[in-house]
């Protein structure tokens, strides 16, 4: 059986512990939820606050298979109870003792403590269906991110995020594709250089959405694997997000990426609930902000998410309907979606994100899943 290739984004886990209750006198950490959300550049990097007016994500489940999923206070009003696909979780993926998985699910749908504390994700009324898929060494098998796929198909998923890249099997191609089948989104990562050179799998699945990464500057980031199955890309440099034991993590690399795409793709479903999974995925790319050669290219795809474009532009659609509009919803592209509703637009591949993850007195390598995670010495990362 393949192996299954490790998560690439460089990860420093804050020690920033935010209790359920904060004690009284406030602790030196008390300011630790404020900070996180100013450090979120990615946030009005993209027009976050004016995306959100218009869509939350409300009604769209999003699994995370990953690390598994910490209930930490800025997630716990939209986690879902999931399920372990290997042995050594808490039986229902609501448990991390890596902090990727935890990280993850914060980019897409933190709904931070109140007011401009804690994480804020993209799509914060989003619900996350957590799969612990990857041991905390990274260890995986594809079979293991097959099984949990298969428990998102029988389980309601609207989209599924994939922070990690590698080997394949039968049965996780078979996954792959009853999802796609099962008008799910399915988003990527790309890869991270040095250790990958190419778009890796799922990312470079046809219908998955391939994500890669820029930095600060909306330029490519260094990090980043470029190729011809790129779709989009999205914020991968300096991510601040959620980590385990209500901590908090800043991270490097496409796995980030991908996250942030996939909150994108629910701030979608949920504006437009009848639009297919591969309009969705058209929207993304046909709105996305063109950079370097104009078109698409290897290190940009089709462009820069643009989160306000994809749910307000008049998109030509790809000419067909939603088969899970309701007898008489009318049109499901664009106008029909929803009152108000725009243009919805195509298909794109699967980002597959990656990791290492370097952790304040924890060490820890993003996930491998036999699937391996970087084994390159991980940056340390400094405030």
């Amino acid at each position: 059986m393949g192996l299954r290739g490790p998560f690439i984004a460089s990860y420093a886990l804050l020690a920033l512990s935010v209790p359920a209750a904060a004690p009284t006198p406030p602790s030196p950490l008390a300011g630790a939820s404020a900070l996180i959300r100013q450090e979120q550049w990615h946030l009005d990097f993209l027009n976050t606050p004016k995306a959100q007016s218009i869509s939350r994500g409300n009604g769209v489940v999003v699994v995370v298979p990953d690390t598994g999923v910490d209930p930490h206070p800025d997630l716990r009003n939209n986690l879902l109870p999931g399920m372990d696909a290997i042995p050594g979780g808490s039986g229902d993926g609501r448990k991390d003792l890596d902090s990727h998985g935890t990280s993850m699910a914060g980019l897409i749908a933190a709904h931070g403590q109140g007011g401009r504390l804690g994480a804020l994700g993209i799509a914060p009324e989003a619900k996350i269906l957590p799969i612990y898929d990857s041991l905390p060494n990274g260890k995986g098998e594809p079979d293991d991110l097959a099984r949990g796929i298969e428990y998102a198909i029988a389980n309601g998923a609207d989209i599924i995020s994939i922070s990690s890249v590698g080997g394949s099997s039968s049965r996780l191609r078979q996954a792959i594709r009853g999802a796609l089948d099962a008008n799910i989104v399915i988003v990527a990562g790309a890869g991270n250089l040095p250790r990958d050179q190419t778009v890796g799998y799922p990312a470079s699945e046809e219908g998955v959405i391939a994500v890669g990464g820029v930095d600060r500057a909306g330029q490519h980031a260094a990090i980043s694997v470029t190729g011809p199955k790129i779709d989009v890309v999205a914020p991968a440099v300096d991510i601040y997000s959620t980590s385990y034991g209500g901590k908090y993590s800043k991270g490097t690399g496409t796995s980030s990426a991908t996250a942030i795409v996939a909150g994108a793709a629910a701030l979608i479903r949920s504006k437009y609930p009848y639009l297919p999974a591969r309009e969705v995925a058209h929207r993304l790319t046909a709105t996305a902000i063109d950079k370097g050669p104009p078109g698409r290219d290897d290190e940009y795809g089709y462009g820069v998410i643009d989160l306000v474009a994809a749910l307000t532009a008049d998109v030509p659609p790809l000419g067909f309907e939603s088969v899970s509009a309701p007898a008489g919803a009318g049109p499901t592209t664009t106008a029909g979606a929803q009152p108000g509703g725009d243009s919805d637009g195509a298909t794109v591949r699967g980002l597959a994100t990656l990791g290492v993850i370097v952790a304040v007195g924890v060490g820890w390598a993003v996930i491998a899943r036999r699937r391996r995670r970087g084994d390159d010495p991980p940056p340390r990362i400094s405030r």
